[in-house]
C-alpha cells in the first residue's frame, strides 16, 4: 500500500470516525501507517510537572563538588531566566547508589526505582527547546511549543484505535489536588477529530460524573429507550454532516452508556489483593493518591486502552528554592508507587506489550538560585539537558543512554530531542512518525511537525 493511499485512508478516518457507527470503524481498523511489527499495544505516561532536577536524581556529576560555589560558565549564565537570583555552581546534596546487575547510578531519593532498573533505559541526553513551563509542555505533548495541537495521546488513538470499545482509547488520570500548567490542553485532540482527546476519569469517588442515571429502570426499558435516542441521533446528525464535535459528542453518550459497567470495574481497586494494595502505597498518606492512580493505568492497559496519562499536583518538580525539602517530598509520593507498577507489570506479564514513559518538561541547571539564602536554594529551569525514561515495550532495560557535559547542563553524548523521545515512542507502538499524518490545510501534519527527527534505535531491544 502506498503512502499515499494510506493517507487517503486516514483522511477519510478523520472525518468518518467520530460517528455514531465511527467507533467500532476506527476499533476494527488495522493501524494505516504501520512502521513494522509493534512492539508496545499501549503506553502509560507518567508526566512530572514542574522538571525533575537530573543532577540531583538521575545523572551524578562529581564534578559540581570541586566547583561548588563557583561561579557559572557564560553558556549556561546566557540561558539563566532570573538573573537577580543566580548563585555559584551547586552539587547534589543527596549521595548515588549503584543498584542492579546493571550498576547505574541512582539518587539515594530513589530506592524504588533503582529496584527495577535493570528493566528501565534512563535517557540522560534528552534537551528540549524553551526555558518556560508553558511552552515547554507544550513541546513535550504535542511536538511544537505553540498551544491547539494535538497530544500524545490523541495521536496514538488516532493513529491505532481502540482495543475495547467499551472503554476510552486515551485516559487521563490528573491530579485531584489540581489540574497541571496549560490545564485541559495537556490531552486535547487540537485539530484532530474530537472523539481523540482524552477522557479524565477521577480518583476520587466516582470515576466519572454523571455515569449512571439518577433511577432504576428495567433493562428492556433501558434498552428501548437507547435504540430510540440512537435512531434520533443519527437523524439529526444526518441533517448536519461534516460537523466532527456533534458526532464525536453522540459517539460519547453511546460510550458513556456502555462504559456504566467497564468503566467502574476497571477502577475498583477493592478487588486488588492486600498485598498488592500495599506494594502501591495505598495504605501510606504520602503514596495513596499516586499510587492509586497507578494501580488504575495498570488496570487499565490490562483492559485494551492504549494511553494512559497521570499528572501529578501542581508542579512540585519545579523547585526553584527549598530543593533539598521539595526533592524529599515529591519522589516520596512517586518513587514507591512508579516501582511497584513496573514490578506488577512485569509480574503479569505486561510490560513487554506496555511502554511505560517518564518524564517532565525539562530538567534543571547545576547552578544555585535564591543568592542570599544558601541553604534554601533550588535550581533554575533546564532544557539543554535532562533525563527521561522508558520501560517495558521493546525497550532495553539496565541502561544509561547518552550523557550530559560534566557540569549536568548540556546534552552532548547520544542527543534526543523531544522529538526523537516522540518518533521513538510511535515506532514500538508499531506507527511511522513519518507517514502517521493528518491533512490539513494542505498541510500533512504530524506529531514531530517538520522537525527532524529519528528513532532512538540503540535503546531498542
Amino acid at each position: 500500500m502506498s503512502i499515499e493511499t494510506r493517507v487517503s485512508r486516514r483522511d477519510f478516518f478523520s472525518r468518518m470516525a467520530d460517528g455514531v457507527h465511527g467507533a467500532a470503524l476506527a476499533a476494527l481498523a488495522s493501524p494505516a501507517v504501520a512502521a513494522g511489527p509493534a512492539r508496545a499495544k499501549s503506553v502509560i505516561h507518567l508526566f512530572m510537572n514542574g522538571g525533575p532536577s537530573q543532577v540531583d536524581l538521575f545523572d551524578p556529576k562529581p564534578l559540581l563538588q570541586r566547583l561548588a560555589g563557583s561561579a557559572p560558565p557564560r553558556d549556561i549564565a546566557n540561558e539563566i531566566e532570573f538573573t537577580n537570583e543566580v548563585g555559584g555552581m551547586l552539587p547534589s546534596p543527596f549521595a548515588f547508589q549503584r543498584h542492579g546487575k546493571s550498576g547505574i547510578e541512582i539518587s539515594e531519593l530513589l530506592p524504588g526505582l533503582g529496584s527495577v532498573i535493570d528493566d528501565v533505559c534512563l535517557i540522560r541526553s534528552t534537551y528540549g527547546e524553551h526555558f518556560n513551563h508553558e511552552p515547554s509542555l507544550y513541546l513535550m505533548h504535542t511536538g511544537r511549543t505553540i498551544p491547539g495541537r494535538p497530544s500524545l495521546g490523541a495521536w496514538v488513538s488516532y493513529g491505532l484505535g481502540s482495543e475495547n470499545k467499551n472503554l476510552p482509547a486515551y485516559v487521563v488520570l490528573d491530579d485531584p489536588k489540581g489540574l497541571p500548567i496549560n490545564g485541559i490542553q495537556n490531552w486535547q485532540s487540537g485539530w484532530l477529530p474530537p472523539a481523540y482527546q482524552g477522557t479524565r476519569f477521577r480518583s476520587e469517588g466516582a470515576p466519572l460524573l454523571n455515569l449512571k442515571p439518577a433511577g432504576e429502570a428495567p433493562n428492556a426499558l433501558v434498552d428501548a429507550r437507547r435504540q430510540l435516542l440512537r435512531r434520533l441521533d443519527e437523524a439529526h446528525a444526518g441533517q448536519r454532516p461534516h460537523q466532527p464535535e456533534l458526532e464525536a459528542r453522540i459517539a460519547s453518550y453511546e460510550m458513556a452508556a456502555r462504559m456504566q459497567i467497564e468503566a467502574t470495574d476497571a477502577l475498583d481497586l477493592s478487588k486488588e489483593s492486600e498485598e498488592t494494595r500495599e506494594s502501591y502505597g495505598l495504605n501510606q498518606e504520602a503514596t495513596r493518591s499516586y499510587g492509586k492512580r497507578c494501580l488504575m493505568a495498570r488496570r487499565l492497559v490490562e483492559r485494551g486502552v492504549r494511553f494512559v496519562q497521570l499528572f501529578i499536583e501542581g508542579q512540585i518538580w519545579d523547585n526553584h528554592s527549598g530543593l533539598v525539602e521539595g526533592l524529599r517530598y515529591a519522589c516520596e509520593k512517586t518513587d514507591k508507587p512508579i516501582a511497584a507498577l513496573i514490578r506488577d507489570l512485569k509480574q503479569r506479564g505486561l510490560l513487554d506489550s506496555t511502554l511505560v514513559l517518564y518524564s517532565g518538561e525539562f530538567g534543571r541547571l547545576p547552578l544555585g538560585q535564591v543568592r542570599d539564602n544558601p541553604a534554601a536554594a533550588g535550581r533554575d529551569h533546564g532544557p539543554s539537558g535532562f533525563t527521561t525514561w522508558m520501560a517495558g515495550g521493546g525497550v532495553k532495560g539496565g541502561l544509561a543512554y547518552g550523557a550530559t557535559d560534566d557540569m549536568g547542563h548540556r546534552a552532548v553524548e547520544k542527543r534526543v530531542s523531544v522529538h526523537d523521545f516522540h518518533a521513538t515512542m510511535l515506532h514500538l507502538l508499531g506507527l511511522d512518525f513519518r507517514t502517521l499524518v493528518h491533512e490539513r490545510s494542505g498541510l500533512k501534519e504530524r506529531l514531530t511537525d517538520q522537525y527532524p527527527a529519528q528513532v532512538v534505535s540503540g535503546i531498542l531491544r
